[in-house]
């Protein structure tokens, strides 16, 4: 009898491996950047939406108006003192006044412009399209104001549109819709069926 040979790959087995492997890479990839993308607007629209309710709650709670703000900054990742209203920002702040340069105040209830609270989106915000505008769809809106019962105290930000900067259809955009009652929903803009509790 021979001694038992060593175990082991042989050159074949190995390449025949790498080539399964090599395949299923390039079926898999795409479809795991279309999640990755997803995900990012599915995090930016919960952060969004996250906002609204807090500044409305925040307006009911106090029985004074409160403003939500859409602000942009240099520096993606925090909020300073040159940020600005953004009808295209993933940030955001809450506030009694406009907090236009003012966003790395402190909170306060007696220092202009007397912020409740702030939210910076981060680096991972450069891939995701921001678009709010006013009821008419057209009309670019950064900033809607709940008065003492939760409902919109003016006309401004009624719908933000969050997309993948990359166009495509192999993920899903979504919006947040604020009604003039002050409800605030999140929707899939591409559902058509009115029928459809995902619809906008």
């Amino acid at each position: 009898r021979r001694p038992y040979a060593c175990a082991g790959f042989t050159v074949i087995e190995l390449a025949i491996t790498l080539t399964i492997f090599a395949l299923l890479m390039v079926t898999v990839a795409p479809s795991a950047s279309a999640w990755v993308a997803s995900k990012q607007i599915r995090v930016t629209a919960e952060s969004i939406q996250t906002g609204l309710q807090r500044a409305r709650m925040e307006a009911v709670r106090r029985n004074r108006p409160v403003r939500f703000s859409l602000v942009a900054s240099a520096d993606p990742a925090m909020l300073d003192d040159e940020c600005a209203l953004s009808a295209s920002s993933a940030s955001w702040v809450i506030s009694i006044n406009d907090p236009a340069g003012k966003c790395a105040a402190a909170p306060s209830n007696t220092s202009d412009p007397m912020l409740v609270e702030t939210y910076a989106a981060g680096v991972h915000a450069k891939q995701i399209v921001v678009q709010a505008t006013e009821a008419d769809g057209a009309t670019a809106a950064d900033s809607v104001t709940f008065d003492g019962f939760g409902r919109v105290a003016d006309g401004g930000l009624a719908r933000i549109s969050i997309d993948n900067a990359v166009a495509g259809n192999d993920y899903r955009p979504l919006a947040i819709v604020i009604s003039e009652g002050g409800g605030i929903r999140m929707c899939d803009p591409r559902v058509s069926t009115d029928s459809d509790p995902r619809a906008c």
